[in-house]
């Protein structure tokens, strides 16, 4: 059985101070050893994941944090990275001891609540001592929802299972679409996917997956070729496709052979809409315009594939816009879970589909850069406007449309 991908888990955070017992809660959590348990505390060094079926809340990933008063020159990285974390969480859960809360876990919890996380404080070890009522006021009177368990003794898990489902995104449990949305039961969406040295040997890409699943779910019928393999296509086709989605890099090939009259998008343009704010980074693609010669432009991928010789986000994308802008840029790359923290270098973040992040991450991301003045865009948006086909693949999206181009 195929795995749920992370990005479509809810992702929960465990954070708190070190030896307070995030690993062993997470253990307990998930009914297995998942994380090392030891007195010592800094045991935990980077973030550890564990996808999981938590019903009822469905598919989740949780996510053990190294203690976040680390010291040191190592602790410093491992603080780093556990902040990260911050970013992506969809709840988070602070872990703590009886009488402990102190101006670090109002920190954390200003942290938090600034992006939004509803919070779920735990307090561990009551094996040892339960906590005052005066600290369970305090909690509560600082608006959150405090549960109290050993994970130890596995006293309290279930309560504190019962209310992370309490505290979970109410939109979590709500249906988002790709692109069953714009294409009515028994229409047909005709993909093409390319089979260059990038596609990964023997299968499809995460978004080609995802969209030929979200279209059977929606009762509609997706038909695959390549692009050599259009003109077949349309011709076997009764009456014409309700939409065409291609990758990016196709973009080209396929707006010559699609008549005008059928929507066309792109799998990342998609992936815009679906993990991110496709608006916002409409309007950022066009701040391509604004390109000089010695600008610097950040490139995001959120996998960390090896590189091949004509790489998306190397080779070809530099190229568009180095042909577009008709300039020498500068381009640097980041991968993974990695984001700058100093964003102004940048005149332009070009970032991946992000289907390997999950929609919060990337909605952060975009408001960091919005909120320094840096325009964020994605691939597929890149690709369409250094082609001049912008306009043509937001069809499909009339909203988007008259919101930035008017």
């Amino acid at each position: 059985m195929q795995s749920v991908p992370k990005s479509l888990r809810l992702q929960i955070g465990l954070f708190g101070r070190r030896n307070v017992g995030k690993s062993s809660l997470l253990n307990a959590i998930a009914r297995q050893q998942v994380s090392i348990v030891s007195e010592q505390a800094g045991t935990t060094t980077d973030p550890i994941e564990k996808p999981m079926e938590l019903l009822p809340l469905g598919p989740v990933l949780l996510i053990d944090t190294a203690g976040i008063d680390d010291e040191g020159t190592l602790g410093s990285l491992r603080k780093q990275r556990s902040e990260s974390v911050l970013d992506r969480a969809d709840l988070g859960v602070l872990v703590t001891e009886a009488d402990s809360w102190g101006l670090f876990e109002d920190s954390l919890l200003e942290e938090l609540k600034k992006r939004k996380v509803p919070v779920l404080v735990v307090i561990n070890k009551s094996d040892l001592q339960m906590p005052s009522k005066q600290n369970l006021f305090s909690i509560e009177f600082k608006g959150c929802a405090a549960v109290t368990c050993s994970a130890n003794t596995g006293d309290g898990i279930a309560d504190v299972i019962e209310a992370m489902l309490r505290l979970a995104p109410s939109d979590h449990f709500e249906c988002r679409h790709l692109i069953s949305d714009l294409v009515q039961p028994g229409d047909t969406a005709l993909l093409v996917t390319p089979i260059d040295k990038q596609a990964p040997k023997g299968r499809l890409i995460l978004p080609q997956v995802m969209t030929i699943r979200d279209l059977l779910d929606g009762g509609s019928i997706p038909m695959v070729c390549q692009q050599d393999g259009i003109p077949s296509a349309l011709e076997n086709l009764r009456n014409p496709p309700a939409i065409v989605i291609t990758d990016s890099q196709a973009f080209d090939l396929v707006s010559e052979k699609v008549p005008e009259s059928v929507p066309m998008t792109s799998f990342s343009i998609l992936m815009a809409r679906f993990q991110g704010d496709l608006t916002e980074m409409v309007r950022s693609a066009k701040a391509i315009s604004n390109l000089k010669e010695g600008d610097r432009v950040l490139i995001l991928e959120t996998c960390s594939h090896h590189p091949t010789g004509d790489d998306i986000g190397r080779v070809k994308i530099p190229n568009w816009l180095r042909k577009f802008v008709g300039a020498q840029l500068k381009f640097e790359h980041a991968h993974g879970r990695d984001f700058p923290e100093n964003l102004s270098p940048y005149k332009l973040v070009i970032h991946c589909g992000n289907c390997m992040g999950n929609r919060r991450e990337m909605l952060n991301r975009i408001h960091r850069c919005r909120s320094v003045g840096v325009p964020i865009t994605n691939y597929g948006l890149t690709i369409a406007y250094s082609l001049g086909i912008l306009e043509r693949a937001l069809k499909p999206f009339p909203n988007v449309l008259d919101n930035v181009f008017v």
